[in-house]
């Protein structure tokens, strides 16, 4: 994995990297501070505990915003969907360490109160612009001798790569927007308000944990700063424990495939080169590691990310792998454990 060239412009990560919405921001959705934390049984009382479709949509309403306050925030909980799960767990965790919490993991009120001191509203207005519904957009193979054929490794829709840009699970998009058209220019919808959160120091170390399916960012004074889930091997292919060194952040990279590599390559695969984009292999970042072979890198699919294996490497999702490109440098030191 490791021959992947990409002349290091930040510019081109602008697609991936957080910006400010232009747009108006509506009212956010309720989010009762006394609803139960998920998996909680709701008690008599409490909202929805005679209405399970009201209960359903205020736990949705209550679980979005955290989501999205946590990614404003840095403590990732992967593709934002308005459910529950383990990568959302492991972003409250860390959050609750850094405000010295209880690290239960659960959206507890005292975690929902030390959220909501960032005000900013659950969603806001977006406007499709032109370069979101450009394309071309296709179906992109499976197969690596047919992903090589391609001129670019670009969004499958434009549904897609507004998904990427706001961190969103596509089926969320559309959920928040019932009777749009995604793919036309100057349609106003609703998208999480994933950016405009405070900026990301430079990182000192990366530590990335096997076993709770994490990258950390920390900085020179060993306060962790931001964490991300991640794909981090499998039995084939383990995450090599040890300290590195990242030896070059490469943006938008080219990919060379080499089966020799890869124990489950297809019979008959030759060696290939990948055309850039966010549906390369790597996605749309690949930092490099002192490890031969080894790197931190985005991924095409990041509803799989910290649930699924990896060849080894650390998968990230494309803005994850953005975000940390663009705080790292060579040199920077990275720790990989159990």
């Amino acid at each position: 994995m490791k021959k992947i060239v990409a002349p290091l412009f930040l510019a081109v990560l602008a697609g991936a990297l957080p910006f400010a919405a232009s747009a108006a921001q509506p009212a956010q959705p309720a989010a009762p501070q006394q609803a139960a934390a998920p998996g909680a049984p709701v008690q008599p009382g409490q909202p929805g505990a005679a209405d399970p479709a009201a209960q359903e949509r205020a736990e949705f309403e209550r679980l979005l915003r955290a989501q999205v306050l946590l990614d404003r925030l840095h403590f990732s909980p992967g593709e934002i969907d308005g459910a529950y799960g383990s990568n959302m767990r492991q972003a409250l965790s860390a959050f609750q360490k850094s405000r010295n919490l209880e690290a239960t993991g659960k959206l507890d009120d005292a975690t929902w109160n030390a959220l909501n001191q960032d005000t900013t509203p659950t969603l806001t207005n977006y406007v499709i612009a032109n370069e979101d519904v450009a394309g071309p957009f296709q179906p992109i193979p499976e197969d690596m001798m047919e992903k090589a054929k391609l001129p670019k490794l670009g969004y499958a829709s434009p549904a897609e790569g507004l998904g990427e840009k706001f961190h969103a699970s596509p089926d969320l998009i559309a959920r928040l927007n019932p009777g749009k058209n995604l793919a036309r220019a100057g349609e106003q919808i609703v998208v999480p308000s994933v950016h405009g959160g405070p900026a990301l120091p430079q990182a000192a170390k990366v530590v990335v944990s096997d076993g709770r399916k994490v990258l950390m960012l920390f900085d020179a004074s060993e306060r962790m700063i931001a964490q991300y889930p991640a794909s981090t091997g499998s039995d084939n292919d383990p995450l090599p424990i040890g300290t590195w060194k990242i030896e070059g952040v490469h943006p938008n990279p080219t990919y060379y495939y080499n089966p020799k590599l890869f124990w489950d390559a297809e019979p008959g695969d030759k060696k290939a080169k990948i055309a850039p984009g966010p549906n390369n292999p790597v996605g749309v970042a690949w930092i490099d590691l002192s490890k031969p072979h080894y790197g931190i890198h985005g991924t095409p699919v990041p509803k799989f990310i910290g649930k699924t294996e990896s060849h080894g490497c650390i998968r990230l999702t494309n803005w994850s792998a953005a975000e940390v490109a663009a705080v790292v440098a060579a040199g920077t030191q990275v720790v990989l454990q159990e």
